[in-house]
């Protein structure tokens, strides 16, 4: 496996550019929005630049499963599973803002190993990247998380703050917050950037899902930083809540998040 993880990565990167191209197609455009069960977006872009992806990693690995946003689970038992959000942030790209991304990883046995986090509408385009044991980039430019390691230098960045605020947890969260140097709410795929490459050091954020922020994991964890889920435990495909650091402030930040239960709190 381990010799193949830069083939891995290689195709990933053409599977995102290549959604890129039909993403640019639309972005700014007409199209049609339909609403999912759960009310959130989808476009004829989403759906068309998934097909895109899988077919790209498909052609290279034809052993390898799927499990994607718009398209669903394709030999989910497989060694190799593909996790694939094509437009993760599709709210931002329907309203004609670039808070949007897509996300590509690889899971081997449960263990995520790639990752590809392309927003090619955001400041020139951005595509961060990794993969196991390989480092990290940010537009081919290696990247590692910041050095700070104290709460009172913290810059902190949240998420869908609405979930974070019906949990019990939020008046432990709002100490956090009183605590930090600076408190943002990026969002989306930025936030993670903004970690990966030292320009914040940690990130609280709930109502997500694994396909939002398993290729942000690969990142993060190859630029030096770390994550899990807000209750501390590791992710995988049920994961609804992130807290990433820098790694030198894990210890201190989970201690303001006791009354965190990932069975009461997350978003379901």
């Amino acid at each position: 496996m381990s010799e193949n993880v830069n083939r891995y990565l290689e195709v990933a990167v053409e599977a995102a550019r290549a959604a890129e191209a039909v993403i640019n197609q639309y972005y700014h455009g007409e199209f049609e929005v339909e609403r999912k069960a759960d009310a959130s977006p989808v476009t004829v872009a989403d759906i068309e630049s998934e097909r895109v992806i899988k077919a790209t990693l498909a052609e290279a690995f034809p052993d390898h499963g799927f499990y994607g946003e718009e398209l669903g689970r394709e030999s989910i038992d497989a060694d190799y599973v593909w996790l694939i959000d094509p437009i993760d942030g599709t709210k931002s790209f329907v309203r004609g803002y670039p808070f949007f991304s897509t996300q590509i990883a690889l899971m081997y046995r449960g263990e995520l190993i790639v990752g590809v986090s392309n927003a090619p509408a955001f400041n020139g385009g951005e595509l961060a990247c990794a993969a196991r044991g390989c480092g990290a980039t940010l537009n081919g430019a290696p990247i590692q998380v910041s050095e700070v390691d104290t709460i009172a230098e913290t810059s902190l960045s949240m998420g869908n703050i609405g979930a974070l605020g019906a949990s019990a947890a939020w008046p432990d969260i709002g100490r956090l917050v009183g605590d930090v140097h600076r408190i943002r709410g990026y969002g989306d795929f930025y936030h993670y950037h903004l970690l990966a490459s030292g320009r914040v050091d940690a990130v609280i954020e709930s109502d997500l899902n694994i396909l939002d922020i398993a290729a942000l994991a690969v990142i993060l964890r190859e630029a030096g930083g770390d994550v899990s889920e807000l209750g501390s435990g590791p992710l995988d495909l049920e994961t609804r809540t992130l807290l990433a650091t820098n790694g030198r402030l894990r210890e201190q930040v989970v201690t303001y998040l006791g009354a965190w239960d990932e069975g009461r709190d997350a978003p379901r």
